[in-house]
């Protein structure tokens, strides 16, 4: 326990100064800021799947994508305020990840990285063709509205930096008590041998089921953001690259990581904008380094530390 609390002490410093940015950053970099809390969260949801239980889920962003729909859906078409959107847009998704998983989860390795693939092939061709009338085609869904919270609008590039950001910090707790917890000690213990956790009386198909529901619930939560911060929803920002981009992320920053998966997201979406003349060169350059570090560094680059008994 020593060994922890200098760690989240430093985190906690770190996180208030980030909540300071806006008073020295121009409106393009404190939106630059906020995306990157946003697909901090979503990478952080990737990492419980992929990081912590050790499931190959190349599917992902269809559960950011199920959050940012479930958003637009409720608060465009139905006149729902932001924020009551919000635990449905989480709930929702954590429903479709367990409600998948549960008939695929028997699946290991390539098998389940094909059936994952497969879900997010179904979820922007659905979302193409307007799903029962309500998605909006190809066009999506533009309009959003912003969130009120006490009847203050948070509108401006700063309020909704530090609504994403205040957010982020809830996620990292979640994550930081999640290895401590009895599901967080199972998913470990599934991941190193699934064999042996069975002896020690670990439930692998309600755990790995678990593991998605929370996953797809965390990236739901990101999704609702998402919806915000753009105020317009579309299936390309859903496809199968984002799938991609997100399981790079766990796998360059390192599996079950917290500063891993900071890393990595910030190598992903703040790195090329700081140069933005090779930006369009992004996943050739993060293809390239993802390769260097499978080669060099297996582990990540700032691998999971081990947790204190």
């Amino acid at each position: 326990m020593r060994r922890t609390l200098p760690t989240a002490a430093i985190g906690a410093v770190l996180w208030a100064g980030c909540l300071a940015l806006p008073i020295f950053l121009d409106s393009a970099w404190i939106s630059i800021a906020a995306i990157f809390a946003i697909y901090a969260i979503v990478a952080l949801s990737q990492d419980v799947v992929l990081g912590r239980a050790g499931l190959y889920d190349m599917g992902h962003a269809v559960y950011f994508g199920i959050g940012a729909y479930a958003t637009a859906v409720l608060n465009v078409g139905f006149g729902w305020p932001i924020l009551a959107t919000l635990p449905v847009a989480i709930v929702g998704a954590a429903l479709v990840g367990a409600v998948f998983a549960a008939p695929i989860i028997r699946l290991r390795g390539d098998y389940l990285l094909v059936a994952t693939i497969g879900l997010n092939a179904i979820f922007v061709l659905a979302m193409r063709n307007d799903l029962g009338g309500l998605t909006g085609g190809s066009d999506g869904i533009p309009g959003l509205g912003v969130p009120s919270l006490f009847g203050l609008q948070i509108e401006s590039q700063s309020a909704l930096f530090w609504f994403d950001w205040v957010l982020l910090g809830v996620v990292l707790l979640v994550m930081r008590n999640l290895d401590r917890c009895e599901l967080g000690r199972a998913l470990r213990y599934l991941k190193q041998d699934q064999l042996a956790a069975s002896t020690l009386g670990v439930d692998a198909r309600r755990t790995k089921i678990l593991a998605f529901a929370l996953g797809a619930g965390l990236a739901g939560l990101a999704g609702t953001l998402f919806a915000v911060q753009i105020s317009t929803v579309s299936p390309s920002s859903f496809v199968f690259t984002e799938s991609v981009t997100l399981f790079a992320i766990v796998i360059v920053g390192g599996q079950g990581s917290i500063p891993g998966v900071l890393l990595g997201t910030a190598l992903m979406f703040v790195v090329p904008q700081i140069f933005r003349e090779f930006a369009q060169y992004r996943y050739f350059i993060f293809g390239i380094a993802m390769i260097a570090v499978m080669v060099l560094r297996p582990q990540g680059l700032w691998p999971r530390a081990r947790l204190a008994r």
